[in-house]
């Protein structure tokens, strides 16, 4: 079996095992400089995340093939053959994607299932990697960070929701094209593009203009959107 990993190729022997597994049988006994992150092996912590044919995958949950071409996660700076830069912590700071103040209210059920999905991103980086406005603006805000945001603010316990809004609107919900490659590759199946649209819905309410709307209008009435 013929693989591609970070621009050098292996021929290892047939066998049906994970992409983490080959990483590891690769360090033990072809290349020991060979670097990756590994962590839980059980698809949680998501430090595994890699570009495999050209689609983002966790390495400890896709099988190998032959003729595979890994590379490392795209739009973060290149540390070492698949390992990048971690996630953007200045920017959970900056969106302030983290319990503020906390509510005296009840937390019911449904509560809880209002933001379970939310809670599942496991930061493996992955959507930022697929992301088409990423790269092409540097400080455009990665696609996980709008899923913890919409986290607080439909976070009952949170009793300061409406400074985060500010956060999220330079270089952020609006410059979303809404391409869906975000949901695509997200290994929890969250529905990043619906959480951003949600977020533009609700920073509307919130009194932020809707950008969106600044259309150019031709002579004849009709316009088009300049920020798709």
């Amino acid at each position: 079996m013929n693989i591609k990993i970070a621009n050098k190729r292996y021929n290892i022997p047939t066998k049906h095992t994970t992409l983490l597994g080959t990483f590891d049988y690769i360090k033990q006994n072809i290349n020991q400089s060979l670097t990756y992150n590994s962590g839980c092996k059980s698809g949680v912590c998501g430090c595994c995340a890699v570009v495999v044919n050209g689609v983002e995958s966790l390495a400890c949950s896709s099988f190998v093939k032959d003729g595979d071409n890994i590379e490392p996660l795209k739009n973060k700076k290149l540390l070492r053959d698949l390992v990048v830069e971690p996630i953007q912590k200045d920017m959970l700071k900056t969106t302030k994607s983290y319990l503020i103040e906390k509510s005296d209210e009840n937390i019911t059920t449904e509560d809880e299932k209002a933001i379970d999905i939310l809670s599942n991103c496991i930061l493996c980086s992955s959507c930022q990697s697929s992301c088409p406005v990423y790269a092409t603006n540097p400080n455009f805000i990665a696609p996980y960070i709008y899923v913890r945001v919409l986290r607080y603010i439909n976070d009952k316990k949170e009793k300061n929701k409406s400074s985060r809004y500010e956060t999220i609107q330079k270089d952020g919900i609006y410059d979303c094209t809404l391409c869906g490659n975000c949901d695509i590759v997200c290994p929890e199946n969250i529905p990043i593009k619906d959480s951003i649209n949600i977020l533009r819905n609700k920073s509307v309410q919130a009194g932020y203009e809707a950008k969106f709307v600044n259309s150019f209008i031709n002579e004849d009435g009709f316009g088009f959107n300049p920020n798709f």
